[in-house]
């Protein structure tokens, strides 16, 4: 699926009457970057941190990469490590709510909720006082001269969250990259700090295939102009799609989160973010999730400015960029378009090996995360299918002809049974 400047400013109705909302008014946040005079945090021990935190308290977590596993948890949008307060004899004390369905909690059915909301909204549960945040756990760098803490590879909602919560406890990690952007918060707003170092959690990458690389070059060379800005999920196929990318010019990043497929276009001056509207010159991320090749370039690096996650995927600001360009992994795709729990985030690149990801229905009980009126096109090793604009029927002749040759006449069959009638161009 390739989503374009027209589909991401369909949005842009809702998330304006969203935030002009009475009913969602934000409350005032205690902006975290100022120092306070003759305030400093208290400095513990790791077992004396929490004592707090009592029965009942909502917990912010820091997220991604900065996932702080030696602390434990509450609120989070999407955790990497072990999930050690899930084990029998802690797991009854700890209630965890996650915005992400991430591999990490699939086979924790019943210990983890599952909050539905858009990535853009996150943010707003904390600043609109949907919830109540007691207390926010967050893993940064260590202050600076001027007792400046960095939040690193991850802003995503944490700045609402430490905005907005009563009481922050942070570990102080030297391994945690001092960025550029919306993630500076001043010690002297923290209550709490603990000293530790440990490794920043890191992508392991997979081999890409021969299957995976060609849907890759189909993307770059049919779908992605010079100038573009793109936003780009994880996996193999955008992973495959970036490294395409080397002969274009003047490419700018605006997206929630990017990892290693970006090393290479920077090095070969490929991406230059020249033409964006919104911090031109200057990359714009929400989280990282890499290498830590990839957390050194960070480091610094005032070429990449880490954003608070409900200004990165606001609909009304991502739309102001040029040829805005999205390229994502799916899981599956129905024969109307529908995308169903989503890899990453939206050119739907699909491999057909084992079994067909352009199927008649999507599966009973998984989630719409993509709507067919948000698809452009969707991408396999065997063609493009050009999906906006066009009725149910053409849209699943389009998908057939793109499918695994093993599937199609099924396929056609089921396109009849469902639609009433035969798929076809016209």
């Amino acid at each position: 699926m390739l989503s374009r400047n027209s589909v991401i400013s369909s949005g842009r109705k809702l998330s304006t009457s969203l935030r002009n909302s009475p009913k969602t008014a934000m409350p005032v946040g205690k902006n975290r970057s100022y120092p306070i005079a003759g305030k400093s945090p208290a400095v513990k021990e790791m077992k004396d941190a929490f004592e707090q935190i009592k029965s009942g308290d909502n917990i912010f977590v820091h997220a991604i990469a900065a996932t702080p596993h030696l602390f434990w948890m509450l609120h989070h949008l999407h955790l990497e490590g072990p999930t050690s307060w899930t084990k029998p004899d802690v797991r009854d004390r700890i209630r965890s709510n996650s915005c992400s369905l991430v591999p990490t909690f699939v086979k924790l059915s019943g210990m983890v909720s599952l909050t539905s909301i858009r990535v853009s909204c996150k943010s707003c549960r904390f600043c609109s006082g949907a919830i109540k945040l007691n207390a926010a756990l967050i893993n940064v760098s260590p202050p600076d001269a001027n007792g400046y803490c960095s939040l690193g590879t991850s802003c995503e909602a944490a700045p609402a969250a430490i905005e907005h919560a009563d009481f922050i406890i942070a570990m102080a990690n030297s391994n945690v990259p001092r960025t550029f952007g919306d993630g500076l918060i001043h010690s002297s707003h923290i209550d709490v700090i603990v000293h530790q170092d440990f490794p920043l959690h890191v992508r392991n990458f997979g081999q890409v295939s021969e299957v995976e690389t060609k849907i890759g070059q189909l993307i770059a060379e049919n779908l992605v102009d010079d100038g573009s800005t793109l936003q780009m999920g994880i996996g193999a196929v955008p992973d495959a799609a970036l490294a395409a990318l080397k002969n274009h010019r003047d490419l700018g990043i605006h997206t929630e989160m990017f990892s290693d497929g970006i090393l290479p276009l920077v090095e070969c001056n490929a991406i230059t973010n020249s033409k964006k509207f919104h911090h031109p010159g200057k990359m714009s991320v929400s989280f990282v999730y890499g290498s830590k090749k990839l957390y050194d370039f960070l480091h610094d690096n005032p070429f990449v400015n880490l954003l608070d996650v409900q200004w990165v995927n606001d609909p009304a600001v991502i739309r102001q960029n040029p040829k805005v360009t999205a390229i994502n992994s799916a899981v599956e795709v129905d024969l109307t378009g529908q995308v169903d729990k989503l890899i990453s985030s939206e050119v739907l690149g699909l491999e057909m090996t084992a079994w067909s990801k352009i199927v008649p229905y999507i599966q009973e009980g998984a989630g719409v995360v993509t709507s067919r009126a948000h698809v452009h096109y969707v991408v396999t090793e065997y063609g493009i299918a050009q999906l906006w604009g066009k009725n149910m029927r053409q849209r699943a002749y389009e998908l057939i002809k793109i499918a695994h040759p093993n599937n199609r006449e099924a396929l056609e069959k089921a396109a009849f049974d469902r639609l009433k009638v035969m798929p076809s161009s016209d």
